[in-house]
């Protein structure tokens, strides 16, 4: 497992950040306070409190060194 810690404080970024996890295989969630969801369920993220920052965990993602890279527009 992998974490970062990301914002989403704007709908562009949301709408980039799930466009970009759904063209990646594995398990990713959001966790904000108490609240986990499926981090590629756009539904999902725009029911979390996107005025805090959000961590990310990954699992199960073969090119975890490509997404590191695509996520750092979110860090």
């Amino acid at each position: 497992m992998k974490c970062f810690n990301i914002t989403l404080d704007t709908v562009e970024k949301v709408k980039e950040f799930s466009n970009l996890i759904n063209k990646f295989d594995g398990e990713f969630d959001l966790i904000s306070d108490n609240y986990i969801i499926d981090a590629k369920s756009i539904m999902g993220i725009f029911s979390l409190d996107l005025k805090k920052p959000l961590k990310l965990e990954v699992n199960n993602v073969v090119n975890l060194d490509e997404l590191e890279i695509l996520l750092k527009n979110f860090m």
